[in-house]
């Protein structure tokens, strides 16, 4: 599946010139017509500088419930470890063909297979060779600031540190676009930082 990518507009986010360093920032992503967005991912990344590598021992993982991924949609920072336990009494066999990871598992059932280290950023699409129903989505990105929407479409980035950011958001699906925009986060205010994200429909 492809994401489109665009790039949308300039938002300034201010608060005063003192205060703390750091500020959470709830993102509510909904559609062209204000329909929530679930699952929908969510990352910032700095204007200037490099964002933090991941923490030493990084890993994620992703389960295999009833014939389905589970979650089914996973953002992890560039270097994570990911670990595929097999929560059915059926044999899975995961692949990906994507670019930015391309490995295939043998048949486990019952146990863990080997975890898999995502390195490059981008999407991967994970499948199973035995059940072609079964389908996730690993977003891999250079940040540690990221976050996945709920039902209600609402993601939180926790933590962020003062300064001006890009913002990425995208969804595993062909019909909305990816978008970015700017934003200046100022921990000096009370309260989370908060922001209306529109997916646009693609092309």
């Amino acid at each position: 599946m492809n994401t489109t990518w665009a790039i949308v507009g300039c938002l300034a986010l201010l608060g005063s010139a003192h205060g703390v360093s750091a500020a959470d920032l709830a993102l509510d992503i909904h559609d062209a017509a204000g329909r929530p967005v679930a699952d929908a991912v969510v990352y910032a990344e700095p204007v200037t500088g490099n964002a933090p590598p991941p923490r030493p021992g990084a890993r994620a993982t992703i389960d295999q419930v009833n014939k389905e991924f589970v979650p089914r949609v996973s953002i992890v920072q560039a270097g994570t470890q990911v670990f595929f336990p097999n929560s059915d009494n059926i044999r899975h066999s995961i692949y990906s063909f994507s670019p930015a990871k391309t490995f295939t598992t043998k048949l486990y059932s019952g146990r863990e297979a080997a975890p898999v280290s995502f390195d490059k950023t981008g999407l991967v699409v994970l499948g199973c060779n035995i059940h072609d129903s079964m389908v996730a989505w690993v977003f891999i990105v250079d940040t540690p600031w990221f976050a996945r929407s709920g039902a209600d479409g609402v993601a939180t980035l926790m933590a962020l540190p003062n300064g001006e950011y890009t913002i990425t958001t995208a969804a595993p699906s062909a019909s909305l676009k990816t978008q970015q925009q700017r934003a200046f986060v100022d921990g000096s205010g009370t309260g989370v930082m908060r922001l209306s994200i529109a997916l646009q429909a693609g092309s």
